[in-house]
């Protein structure tokens, strides 16, 4: 699929407006902390749209005898009946928001969380993890363990379990899938990547950089909030190495990518990893798309086709009847 005109000229005025701005941006405490603010504030702006529901979490899990409190919420089609919490659902996915670790919330990404739950007909839990600098790794990776045992514990079977998540969300997304493999829980039914954030040392994406058009992601950038990521601990925590994991008996694994951005070579390199490892990996370059272009969904006919390929994989994995008929669409 050739680049739409809309899409060149939302990436042409982002590359113009946006990516100096980007690259420029210094990594420490006090910067980041405005920067979420004003994420946040933009984020009150943005509509859901009145085809799904928007439920609340909050369980401090008392009853299950302590461990990582649950918040969050339930991105549910509204015709979808009960509410999670009260039903336990077949199936779910457990979206994991981007931002670097360091941004964003469930409701930044209600474009794309609204849309999965649209296409697929599935509740989607996305978790109010812990950020950094105020908390650096592996307390994400806590939360989102404590999410995914939440899931569980609820009564909802890990074959019916999608786990999912953008750039830093996608890094978190497969650290929670080796997590998981480590510590010896029911493997989820498959794995959806959007533009992950592979490698916290940014060795690739600088390399990247040079000759990448990535309309706003810059390297260097990711380099120094990737600092605030890890924290004194530095990048020694072997869980923060995809591209070394053993993937032991991983599910599916899809993974969509711009072919702008400079994250483009670290989603190479995952899916290589996961296919030497024995994984049945999909990996979808976008011809011209920028870093999770999924967010623009309503606006972009890639963005769109996109999420319903990521939502044909959804339904493939967790219903396997439908995904001998219906197989996802090669991506351009």
């Amino acid at each position: 699929m050739d680049q739409s005109v809309r899409s060149r000229a939302i990436s042409g005025a982002l590359r113009l407006g946006v990516h100096p701005f980007m690259h420029r941006v210094p990594g420490h405490a006090g910067s980041i902390r405005t920067a979420r603010s004003a994420v946040d504030a933009a984020a009150l702006l943005m509509r859901t749209g009145s085809r799904v529901r928007i439920v609340p979490l909050h369980d401090p899990r008392i009853e299950s005898g302590g461990g990582h409190p649950v918040k969050g919420e339930w991105v549910v089609p509204r015709d979808a009946g009960a509410p999670p919490g009260e039903v336990a659902p077949p199936g779910a996915i457990l979206y994991l928001h981007g931002g670097g670790y360091v941004v964003c919330s469930p409701r930044t990404h209600r474009p794309i969380t609204s849309r999965l739950a649209l296409d697929t007909g599935l509740p989607v839990l996305v978790p109010r993890y812990r950020l950094a600098p105020e908390h650096p790794f592996p307390a994400a990776l806590d939360d989102a363990v404590a999410a995914y045992r939440w899931l569980l514990d609820r009564g909802v079977p890990a074959s019916g379990i999608v786990v999912a998540g953008d750039s830093a969300g996608g890094h978190l997304a497969a650290t929670l899938a080796g997590e998981i493999c480590r510590t010896g829980l029911p493997s989820p039914a498959g794995i959806v990547l959007f533009s992950p954030w592979v490698d916290l040392t940014c060795e690739l994406s600088t390399r990247a950089q040079r000759r990448a058009r990535d309309p706003y992601i810059s390297a260097y950038a990711a380099q120094r909030v990737a600092r605030l990521v890890v924290g004194p601990a530095g990048f020694d925590d072997p869980r923060l190495a995809l591209l070394t994991c053993a993937w032991t008996d991983t599910p599916p694994v899809l993974i969509q990518v711009g072919g702008a951005e400079v994250l483009r070579d670290e989603a190479r390199a995952l899916a290589d990893a996961l296919t030497a490892a024995g994984a049945d990996c999909e990996l979808q370059v976008w011809k011209g798309q920028m870093h999770v272009f999924q967010m623009l969904n309503r606006v972009l006919p890639e963005a769109a086709a996109a999420m319903r390929d990521a939502a044909r994989f959804v339904r493939s994995v967790t219903t396997p009847a439908l995904g001998a008929s219906e197989k996802p669409e090669v991506a351009a």
